[in-house]
């Protein structure tokens, strides 16, 4: 079995088991990440994680390092998504900066898709592209309200609260982080209306809070929807075409 084809094909059982076996290692990195953030670990576990550290991230360099050197394009493949997902993978453990960057490996995970050969989610992806590009206009005509209605609710809260509250909503700008939980639906209550003025303005803008979530929902599933009908239609189409190839 040639080395390249493990690194680079997933089509055989070999490639296959390299693939998932460097999965499980992501996943086994960023469980041990996450653990290193609880609090107060004993000497012992902190040492065991970074054991732990130490051995995937010389196993994803000898990953990295292989799929360079199998590579028909090495400088291609550098820069392409995936390798440079790979190289700050590994990089801040080599750098020691204060930068940590191993919850990045996490979008190292998409590989899976390659290894399961996984076509249909290939085609829903394609038909979500189909969707969106559907519908692009109105996606960005409600993005552009969202905007303008933000930017009105952020400026209305400020002249009800401003005087009773001037530190909060010092500002429409200080104002605007109000307006962004409050319209999203989130409500993270840190910030709030006291007065009655700014208490009855807030529930209209919880009710186009509830359109802002709603409405891109509603259009992107009926983009889904046609987007759908119009991969039926070019099915029919093309087993028509084929009929009528095989009638002459």
């Amino acid at each position: 079995m040639n080395f390249k084809q493990v690194i680079e094909k997933n089509d055989t059982p070999q490639g296959k088991i390299f693939d998932l076996f460097i999965q499980f290692l992501i996943v086994v990195s960023l469980v041990s990440f996450s653990v290193e953030t609880l609090p107060n670990l004993s000497e012992k576990t902190l040492s065991i994680l970074k054991y732990i550290e130490v051995i995937t991230v010389m196993i994803f360099t000898v990953e990295y390092l292989s799929r360079v050197a199998v590579a028909d394009k090495k400088l291609k493949f550098i820069f392409s998504f995936f390798g440079l997902i790979d190289f700050l993978a590994i990089l801040p453990f080599y750098l020691q900066t204060g930068i940590d960057l191993r919850a990045i490996r996490i979008l190292r995970l998409l590989r899976l898709f390659r290894a399961f050969k996984l076509i249909r989610y290939s085609k829903a992806i394609n038909r979500f592209h189909k969707a969106l590009i559907i519908a692009r206009e109105e996606l960005v005509l409600f993005g552009i309200l969202a905007i303008m209605v933000l930017y009105f609710s952020a400026v209305g809260i400020y002249f009800f609260e401003n005087k009773a509250q001037p530190e909060a909503f010092s500002s429409v700008f200080h104002s605007l982080w109000w307006a962004l939980s409050t319209l999203t639906t989130v409500g993270y209550g840190d910030i709030y209306p006291i007065t009655a003025g700014g208490k009855i303005f807030t529930f209209f803008v919880l009710m186009v809070g509830l359109g802002v979530v709603a409405v891109p929902t509603g259009l992107v599933a009926s983009a889904l929807s046609s987007a759908r009908d119009l991969e039926e239609k070019e099915r029919i189409n093309a087993q028509q075409n084929a009929t009528f190839r095989l009638k002459k």
